[in-house]
């Protein structure tokens, strides 16, 4: 009598060289409907290189005709792929080339002329953001940064799509300063301009240049004419399947994580090569980043939790943290040949359920968050301060997550919200995947005459690696 032969798994789907089996299919589709697994982000970069013209008003012109041209399907194949794939792509997104760069060539004192085309270009084609206006700043001034810088203010008030950046350090370049107390002022402006502005502006050290994620995405110089980046998400799914291992060893979570995360990756570099075909633009990378919403279960701080800590922010949670931003990029790198932007596990207070829990509680407080920014994909993102918060701390706040990153070589970054008219222990109401965010303590000794003596602090010595 013959021997049954051992069962296959039926293939369904091929698409792209990735073979999706029955198996495959099906717990992709739970994990969709059940633990909240979506692709934060199709994010198209444009080179607007092309764009610089003298003329202020010829180059905003040129801005917007060729991100209206590039851009025009982008929202539309997005939702082809949804409908067709039954896979949630929750945000469309643009970046550009720092507008510093594309504008210095003007005479233009401010340029929120600037902005104002992007915001147009990205209200034609659809986007929920378009990043860019964007000032890189980490060795010194060039002729239209502190002019974009100046004009942050006004152009965030004055826009409601478009999203800037300011990197003001780098491992190669040290720590610029005069352009981080420089922020200081600009941040607080920021928030008397505007409630949502600072929700638009991001500090970095290390930025990189291929970040699908806002509001700190640019299309940097080094990068194509045009790219496809994708961004992934997931927090619920890992979460699920740690419950399954209660009590095993850390190898055990590490296993399932990286396993977890392959498949997460899997799924963006799909999402990426078919959305590149079908827009004829380069596939550019998957940033295999666990990005959390308010969405319930949707929580990095609850996977952390589920390694066994009581809550987010006591101790344990940088080991933790540390073990899963490992784990993610592990699994990442084994999915898809070109991983890149920010990867690893975010932490912004404002869109992660578990971490306002942690922060209500009394669990996690501004220096334990700094501590986790070590670890994680960004840094102090998403956090409400008091109002009153003087531009000299908060400056002083963004040299200290500036120097992790420049010392750690990754990247960091300052997203800081000053809210006006509140106290500690406030909430403020963001909306949307902004979320909601609890008013910190900020500590209440001055880093005045620090921040006052300006200068750069030097390249750390391992920075000289030629």
């Amino acid at each position: 009598m013959k021997s049954a032969s051992p069962k296959r798994p039926t293939t369904l789907l091929n698409l792209g060289g990735n073979i999706l089996e029955t198996n495959q299919i099906l717990e992709t589709i739970r994990m969709i409907e059940e633990e909240n697994l979506d692709i934060r982000t199709i994010t198209m970069g444009i080179s607007l290189l092309d764009c610089i013209d003298s003329d202020s008003d010829r180059a905003c012109e040129k801005i917007y005709d060729k991100i209206t041209r590039l851009a025009k399907n982008l929202v539309k194949v997005g939702e082809e792929i949804e409908s067709e794939y039954g896979i949630p792509i929750i945000n469309k997104r643009i970046s550009v080339t720092p507008i510093g760069i594309i504008a210095a060539a003007s005479p233009d004192k401010d340029y929120v002329k600037y902005a104002k085309a992007l915001d147009r270009a990205a209200q034609a084609v659809g986007v929920n953001f378009i990043g860019g206006f964007s000032a890189l700043v980490e060795k010194g001034y060039q002729h239209g940064d502190e002019i974009l810088i100046n004009s942050i203010p006004q152009a965030l008030a004055e826009t409601e799509f478009v999203c800037s950046s300011v990197n003001i350090g780098s491992t190669k370049a040290g720590i610029n300063m005069d352009a981080v107390r420089h922020m200081g002022y600009v941040i607080k402006e920021t928030a008397e301009k505007s409630d949502m502005g600072c929700a638009k502006l991001v500090v970095f050290a290390n930025a990189v240049e291929d970040n699908p994620f806002m509001a700190g995405a640019f299309h940097g110089v080094g990068e194509a004419d045009c790219v496809i980046n994708v961004g992934v998400s997931g927090p619920g799914v890992v979460k699920r399947a740690l419950e399954k291992v209660k009590g095993e060893p850390f190898d055990v979570v590490a296993e399932v994580v990286k396993q977890t995360a392959f498949k997460i990756t899997r799924m963006g570099q799909l999402v990426g090569k078919i959305a590149s075909e079908r827009l004829d633009v380069p596939f550019g990378i998957v940033d295999l980043s666990l990005a959390p919403t308010p969405a319930v279960g949707d929580s990095v701080a609850y996977i952390l939790e589920e390694m066994g800590l009581e809550s987010v922010g006591t101790h344990g949670t940088t080991a933790a943290l540390a073990l899963l931003n490992d784990a993610v990029k592990k699994g990442g790198v084994m999915a898809c040949n070109h991983v890149g932007g920010l990867s690893g596990a975010f932490i912004p207070v404002s869109e992660d359920a578990g971490m306002i829990d942690a922060v209500n509680n009394g669990a996690l407080n501004l220096e334990k968050l700094e501590a986790m920014t070590a670890i994680c994909s960004v840094g102090l993102d998403m956090v409400a301060i008091p109002g009153e918060t003087s531009a000299e701390t908060i400056a002083a706040m963004i040299a200290d997550e500036a120097a992790i990153g420049v010392i750690n070589h990754k990247t960091t970054a300052v997203r800081l919200i000053p809210a006006k008219g509140t106290k500690v222990g406030d909430m403020v109401e963001f909306g949307g995947l902004l979320g909601r965010a609890p008013v910190m303590k900020v500590n209440n000794y001055a880093s005045t005459d620090f921040i006052l003596r300006g200068g750069r602090i030097p390249a750390p010595i391992h920075s000289f690696k030629n």
